[in-house]
Protein backbone atom coordinates (compact mmCIF):
# COMPACT_ATOMS: atom_id res chain seq x y z
CA UNK A 1 0.00 0.00 0.00
CA UNK A 2 1.27 4.13 -0.37
CA UNK A 3 1.10 6.16 2.59
CA UNK A 4 -2.27 6.92 1.75
CA UNK A 5 -3.53 3.34 1.76
CA UNK A 6 -2.29 2.66 4.82
CA UNK A 7 -3.75 5.64 6.53
CA UNK A 8 -7.17 4.47 5.84
CA UNK A 9 -6.54 0.81 6.62
CA UNK A 10 -4.69 2.49 9.76
CA UNK A 11 -8.20 4.29 10.66
CA UNK A 12 -9.99 1.07 9.98
CA UNK A 13 -8.48 -0.73 12.55
CA UNK A 14 -7.65 1.33 14.94
CA UNK A 15 -10.03 4.09 14.84
CA UNK A 16 -13.09 4.85 17.27
CA UNK A 17 -16.51 6.02 16.56
CA UNK A 18 -17.64 8.92 17.53
CA UNK A 19 -20.65 11.32 16.68
CA UNK A 20 -19.70 14.51 15.27
CA UNK A 21 -22.03 17.64 16.10
CA UNK A 22 -21.80 19.46 13.19
CA UNK A 23 -22.75 17.20 10.59
CA UNK A 24 -24.92 14.50 13.05
CA UNK A 25 -22.77 11.83 11.34
CA UNK A 26 -20.77 9.32 12.74
CA UNK A 27 -16.82 9.28 12.27
CA UNK A 28 -14.52 6.81 12.43
CA UNK A 29 -12.06 8.34 14.14
CA UNK A 30 -7.90 8.43 14.55
CA UNK A 31 -5.75 11.14 16.41
CA UNK A 32 -2.47 11.59 14.95
CA UNK A 33 -1.03 11.11 11.35
CA UNK A 34 1.32 12.01 9.16
CA UNK A 35 2.51 11.73 5.95
CA UNK A 36 5.53 13.32 3.79
CA UNK A 37 5.22 14.06 -0.08
CA UNK A 38 8.97 14.25 -1.96
CA UNK A 39 8.36 17.62 -3.82
CA UNK A 40 11.83 17.47 -5.29
CA UNK A 41 12.00 14.51 -6.68
CA UNK A 42 8.71 14.95 -8.26
CA UNK A 43 6.87 12.13 -6.61
CA UNK A 44 3.01 13.72 -6.86
CA UNK A 45 0.72 12.33 -4.05
CA UNK A 46 -2.40 11.64 -6.24
CA UNK A 47 -4.25 9.01 -5.17
CA UNK A 48 -4.61 6.06 -7.64
CA UNK A 49 -7.04 3.33 -6.17
CA UNK A 50 -9.41 5.98 -7.24
CA UNK A 51 -9.67 8.42 -10.03
CA UNK A 52 -8.90 12.06 -8.58
CA UNK A 53 -9.69 15.23 -10.09
CA UNK A 54 -6.70 17.40 -8.99
CA UNK A 55 -7.13 20.41 -11.23
CA UNK A 56 -10.10 21.20 -8.87
CA UNK A 57 -7.75 20.90 -6.05
CA UNK A 58 -5.12 23.21 -7.68
CA UNK A 59 -7.98 25.76 -8.49
CA UNK A 60 -8.78 25.97 -4.62
CA UNK A 61 -5.56 26.20 -3.82
CA UNK A 62 -4.49 29.50 -6.56
CA UNK A 63 -8.50 30.95 -4.71
CA UNK A 64 -6.96 30.59 -1.02
CA UNK A 65 -3.44 32.05 -2.08
CA UNK A 66 -5.57 35.51 -3.88
CA UNK A 67 -7.59 35.33 -1.07
CA UNK A 68 -11.18 34.60 -2.39
CA UNK A 69 -14.32 34.70 0.11
CA UNK A 70 -17.25 33.92 -2.54
CA UNK A 71 -18.08 30.32 -4.22
CA UNK A 72 -19.10 32.34 -7.35
CA UNK A 73 -15.17 33.18 -7.48
CA UNK A 74 -13.79 29.54 -7.05
CA UNK A 75 -16.55 28.21 -9.47
CA UNK A 76 -14.98 30.78 -12.08
CA UNK A 77 -11.59 28.84 -11.79
CA UNK A 78 -12.90 25.63 -11.66
CA UNK A 79 -13.36 24.77 -7.81
CA UNK A 80 -17.15 23.77 -6.46
CA UNK A 81 -16.13 22.78 -3.02
CA UNK A 82 -17.22 26.28 -1.76
CA UNK A 83 -20.59 25.83 -3.04
CA UNK A 84 -22.24 23.83 0.37
CA UNK A 85 -20.56 25.46 2.66
CA UNK A 86 -21.37 28.95 1.35
CA UNK A 87 -24.94 28.19 0.55
CA UNK A 88 -26.47 24.80 2.15
CA UNK A 89 -24.53 25.17 5.92
CA UNK A 90 -27.85 26.28 8.05
CA UNK A 91 -25.70 28.12 10.20
CA UNK A 92 -23.94 30.18 8.13
CA UNK A 93 -27.58 30.79 6.66
CA UNK A 94 -28.22 32.56 9.77
CA UNK A 95 -25.50 34.38 10.76
CA UNK A 96 -25.98 38.08 10.14
CA UNK A 97 -22.43 38.13 9.15
CA UNK A 98 -23.29 36.67 5.61
CA UNK A 99 -23.22 39.17 2.96
CA UNK A 100 -25.75 37.07 0.89
CA UNK A 101 -25.08 34.11 -1.70
CA UNK A 102 -21.89 32.46 -2.64
CA UNK A 103 -20.48 34.66 0.51
CA UNK A 104 -18.12 32.55 2.61
CA UNK A 105 -16.64 35.20 4.85
CA UNK A 106 -13.51 35.57 6.65
CA UNK A 107 -11.91 32.16 6.10
CA UNK A 108 -8.88 30.57 4.48
CA UNK A 109 -7.26 33.03 1.87
CA UNK A 110 -8.94 35.82 3.45
CA UNK A 111 -7.12 35.49 6.49
CA UNK A 112 -3.87 34.50 4.58
CA UNK A 113 -3.85 37.71 2.65
CA UNK A 114 -6.01 40.11 4.96
CA UNK A 115 -5.58 39.11 8.80
CA UNK A 116 -7.31 42.01 10.91
CA UNK A 117 -4.72 44.11 13.12
CA UNK A 118 -6.44 45.63 16.24
CA UNK A 119 -6.40 49.27 14.73
CA UNK A 120 -8.33 47.80 11.55
CA UNK A 121 -5.39 47.56 9.19
CA UNK A 122 -4.26 43.92 7.17
CA UNK A 123 -1.52 42.20 7.07
CA UNK A 124 -0.56 40.19 4.42
CA UNK A 125 0.82 36.82 5.85
CA UNK A 126 1.72 35.37 1.84
CA UNK A 127 3.50 38.53 0.78
CA UNK A 128 5.62 38.26 3.95
CA UNK A 129 6.62 34.72 3.54
CA UNK A 130 7.16 35.73 -0.23
CA UNK A 131 9.55 38.36 0.05
CA UNK A 132 11.17 37.00 2.62
CA UNK A 133 12.27 33.95 1.24
CA UNK A 134 12.67 35.58 -2.28
CA UNK A 135 15.99 37.72 -0.02
CA UNK A 136 17.16 34.20 1.87
CA UNK A 137 15.52 34.49 4.93
CA UNK A 138 14.21 32.49 7.15
CA UNK A 139 13.21 34.19 10.73
CA UNK A 140 11.85 30.12 11.58
CA UNK A 141 8.27 32.18 11.50
CA UNK A 142 8.24 32.12 7.53
CA UNK A 143 4.08 30.76 8.50
CA UNK A 144 1.09 31.62 7.19
CA UNK A 145 -2.07 30.70 9.40
CA UNK A 146 -5.79 30.69 8.19
CA UNK A 147 -6.91 30.02 11.89
CA UNK A 148 -8.06 33.13 13.71
CA UNK A 149 -10.78 32.15 16.75
CA UNK A 150 -11.22 35.66 17.17
CA UNK A 151 -13.27 35.55 13.92
CA UNK A 152 -14.61 32.13 13.25
CA UNK A 153 -18.04 33.87 13.49
CA UNK A 154 -17.44 35.86 10.40
CA UNK A 155 -16.87 32.67 8.44
CA UNK A 156 -18.90 29.49 6.91
CA UNK A 157 -16.48 26.94 8.14
CA UNK A 158 -13.36 26.66 10.66
CA UNK A 159 -10.32 26.00 8.62
CA UNK A 160 -9.57 22.37 8.47
CA UNK A 161 -5.73 22.51 7.06
CA UNK A 162 -5.14 25.68 8.96
CA UNK A 163 -1.06 27.03 8.91
CA UNK A 164 1.79 26.27 6.54
CA UNK A 165 5.38 26.54 7.62
CA UNK A 166 8.09 27.26 5.49
CA UNK A 167 11.59 26.36 6.00
CA UNK A 168 14.51 27.22 3.77
CA UNK A 169 17.76 25.27 4.56
CA UNK A 170 21.11 25.40 2.55
CA UNK A 171 19.31 26.60 -0.36
CA UNK A 172 15.85 24.12 -0.14
CA UNK A 173 12.99 25.01 0.32
CA UNK A 174 10.63 22.62 2.67
CA UNK A 175 7.17 22.76 4.20
CA UNK A 176 4.77 21.07 7.05
CA UNK A 177 0.92 21.88 6.78
CA UNK A 178 -0.98 21.28 9.83
CA UNK A 179 -4.46 19.78 10.03
CA UNK A 180 -6.77 19.92 12.68
CA UNK A 181 -9.60 17.76 10.93
CA UNK A 182 -9.18 15.79 7.92
CA UNK A 183 -11.87 14.13 6.06
CA UNK A 184 -9.58 11.05 4.73
CA UNK A 185 -12.23 9.38 2.06
CA UNK A 186 -13.01 13.16 0.12
CA UNK A 187 -10.66 15.73 1.95
CA UNK A 188 -7.46 14.19 2.15
CA UNK A 189 -7.43 14.17 -1.90
CA UNK A 190 -7.94 17.26 -2.34
CA UNK A 191 -5.52 18.59 0.57
CA UNK A 192 -2.20 15.85 -0.57
CA UNK A 193 -1.87 17.22 -3.98
CA UNK A 194 -2.70 21.05 -2.20
CA UNK A 195 0.37 20.89 -0.38
CA UNK A 196 2.25 19.45 -2.93
CA UNK A 197 1.75 22.38 -4.85
CA UNK A 198 2.02 24.89 -2.60
CA UNK A 199 5.84 24.22 -2.22
CA UNK A 200 6.33 23.95 -5.38
CA UNK A 201 4.54 27.34 -6.64
CA UNK A 202 6.85 28.61 -3.54
CA UNK A 203 10.08 27.47 -4.04
CA UNK A 204 9.49 28.15 -7.77
CA UNK A 205 8.84 32.13 -7.42
CA UNK A 206 11.23 32.24 -4.97
CA UNK A 207 14.27 30.74 -6.51
CA UNK A 208 14.93 27.87 -4.10
CA UNK A 209 14.76 24.09 -4.97
CA UNK A 210 11.61 22.32 -3.54
CA UNK A 211 12.38 19.65 -0.58
CA UNK A 212 9.72 18.05 0.85
CA UNK A 213 6.33 18.47 2.57
CA UNK A 214 5.27 17.01 5.98
CA UNK A 215 2.07 16.56 6.26
CA UNK A 216 0.43 16.66 10.07
CA UNK A 217 -3.03 15.40 10.58
CA UNK A 218 -4.17 15.99 14.38
CA UNK A 219 -8.34 14.66 13.78
CA UNK A 220 -8.03 11.57 10.25
CA UNK A 221 -11.66 10.38 10.15
CA UNK A 222 -13.69 8.50 7.52
CA UNK A 223 -17.72 9.05 7.44
CA UNK A 224 -20.34 6.48 8.48
CA UNK A 225 -21.61 6.95 5.50
CA UNK A 226 -18.24 6.45 3.88
CA UNK A 227 -17.17 3.66 5.35
CA UNK A 228 -18.17 0.19 3.54
CA UNK A 229 -17.10 2.46 0.01
CA UNK A 230 -13.36 2.39 2.11
CA UNK A 231 -13.42 -0.47 3.40
CA UNK A 232 -14.89 -3.02 0.93
CA UNK A 233 -13.86 -1.00 -2.23
CA UNK A 234 -10.97 1.59 -2.08
CA UNK A 235 -8.97 -0.55 0.33
CA UNK A 236 -9.68 -3.81 -1.78
CA UNK A 237 -7.64 -1.97 -5.15
CA UNK A 238 -3.93 -2.12 -5.89
CA UNK A 239 -2.19 1.49 -5.85
CA UNK A 240 -0.48 2.25 -9.29
CA UNK A 241 2.94 3.88 -9.22
CA UNK A 242 2.45 7.54 -8.20
CA UNK A 243 2.65 10.54 -11.00
CA UNK A 244 4.58 13.46 -11.74
CA UNK A 245 3.60 17.26 -12.03
CA UNK A 246 4.29 19.67 -14.57
CA UNK A 247 4.27 23.44 -13.87
CA UNK A 248 4.43 26.36 -16.40
CA UNK A 249 8.19 27.82 -15.78
CA UNK A 250 6.66 30.97 -17.11
CA UNK A 251 5.61 31.51 -13.44
CA UNK A 252 7.52 33.55 -11.65
CA UNK A 253 6.23 35.80 -9.46
CA UNK A 254 3.17 36.29 -6.50
CA UNK A 255 2.09 38.58 -9.21
CA UNK A 256 1.50 35.94 -11.41
CA UNK A 257 -0.46 33.73 -9.54
CA UNK A 258 -2.44 36.31 -8.37
CA UNK A 259 -3.50 37.26 -11.67
CA UNK A 260 -3.08 35.24 -14.87
CA UNK A 261 -2.35 31.70 -13.47
CA UNK A 262 -4.74 29.01 -14.12
CA UNK A 263 -5.23 24.73 -14.15
CA UNK A 264 -4.09 24.97 -17.54
CA UNK A 265 -0.75 25.73 -15.98
CA UNK A 266 -0.80 22.70 -14.23
CA UNK A 267 -0.79 18.76 -16.17
CA UNK A 268 0.38 15.56 -14.71
CA UNK A 269 2.47 12.59 -16.69
CA UNK A 270 2.00 9.22 -16.10
CA UNK A 271 -1.02 9.05 -13.79
CA UNK A 272 -3.15 5.56 -13.67
CA UNK A 273 -5.78 5.24 -12.02
CA UNK A 274 -8.99 3.08 -10.48
CA UNK A 275 -12.62 4.18 -11.35
CA UNK A 276 -13.76 6.88 -9.69
CA UNK A 277 -15.94 6.35 -6.32
CA UNK A 278 -18.67 8.85 -5.53
CA UNK A 279 -18.29 9.80 -1.85
CA UNK A 280 -20.76 11.34 -0.12
CA UNK A 281 -20.03 14.71 1.41
CA UNK A 282 -21.11 16.02 4.77
CA UNK A 283 -22.07 19.45 5.16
Amino acid sequence: MDQYERLCQRIIDEGKWVSNERTGIQCLTLINADLEYDVGNNQFPLVTTRKCFYKAAIAELLGYLRGYDSAAQFRAIGCNTWNANANENNAWLNNPARKGEDDMGRVYGVQGRQWQRPDGSTFDQLKKVVNNLSNGIDDRGEIITFYNPGEFHLGCLRPCMHTHTFSLLDGELHLTSYMRSCDVPLGLTFNMPQCFVLLALMAQITGHKPGNVYHKIVNAHIYGNQYELMRDVQLKRKPYPMPSLKINPKIKTLEDIETWVSTDDFSIENYQHHEAIQYPFAV
